[in-house]
């Protein structure tokens, strides 16, 4: 199934796993009457076939048909042919797959993925398919622990001429608020990861020294599904309750105008405050 994505990606076309597993099955079970070889889809085979130009399971027919007559006639004169000539025939069949420029697009954006890439290439080239499958899904199951056990954890700020809250690091456009630490987080909380989460808001926090941090905001638009035991004890736990309703938020433009408020009004609280001590003074 590995092999027959990688070459409908290379087609721009689609291909259904249900129909190829269901024909792999089919043509196992009609050769195994007839004691034929197990039928598979060789890298090797697919990758001469689509550099040749075959377009339709019909040249699987031919083929067939043409190795068979080869074996009836030709075969005592291929058997002279080195090995190493039938390599490089495969070999230069195979050099078409890889794909340079998506490897170093990779380097680029995303070294872990880089990595993968390498581990899953060299494994095949040295060792085996297995081999490089293993590495290849090992490593990529550790990317996927490492992702939930330290998430994605960010600093927001807005856009010039928007309402719209992005990466600080990624959008260095973006402009602070003051008194306003905007914080995002994109993965679910659990006991895995929330030391680790409540370690990076602190940081964040004391990061700020531009200003006095005044409000929090905490963005949880990528906690999406949240489990029914979490729900259940937020419920007992009266969290609504504790923190009040008015803590809640929809969107994070409505909560930095209630906080704003919030912040005006204090100022003018305190600045009154004043005028009535200086002039009882």
């Amino acid at each position: 199934m590995a092999i027959g994505r990688s070459f409908a990606i290379i087609k721009n076309e689609q291909i259904d796993g249900n129909k190829e597993m269901i024909a792999y099955g089919f043509m196992n079970i009609i050769g195994s009457l007839t004691s034929c070889y197990l039928t598979t889809g060789p890298f090797s085979k697919t990758a001469v076939n689509v550099n040749s130009g075959c377009k339709t399971p019909m040249a699987n027919v031919v083929q067939g048909f043409c190795m068979m007559l080869t074996l009836l006639f030709l075969a005592p004169i291929f058997s002279y042919t080195p090995l190493v000539a039938l390599a490089a025939i495969i070999m230069s069949a195979m050099l078409g797959l890889i794909n340079y420029e998506e490897m170093y697009h990779l380097y680029k954006v995303d070294k872990f993925d880089f990595a993968i890439c390498m581990a899953a290439f060299f494994g095949v080239s040295f060792g085996s398919m297995d081999i490089g499958l293993l590495l290849s899904v090992g490593l990529s199951l550790l990317r996927a622990l490492l992702y939930v056990a330290r998430p994605a954890a960010c600093k927001l700020g807005r856009l010039p001429n928007t309402s719209l809250y992005r990466d600080t690091e990624q959008y260095p456009e973006t402009m602070s608020l003051e008194g306003i630490l905007v914080l995002q987080l994109g993965s679910p909380v659990y006991f895995a990861n929330c030391s680790y989460i409540r370690e990076r808001y602190i940081n964040e926090e004391d990061a700020v020294t531009e200003y006095r941090t005044e409000h929090i905001l905490l963005d949880l638009s990528g906690i999406v599904n949240p489990r029914i035991e979490v729900l259940e004890k937020m419920t007992l736990a009266k969290f609504v309750d504790v923190l009040g309703k008015q803590a809640f938020y929809l969107s994070i433009e409505e909560a930095i105008q209630s906080c704003r408020f919030t912040m005006d009004t204090s100022t003018k609280e305190e600045a009154l405050g004043s005028s009535k001590t200086e002039d009882v003074v």
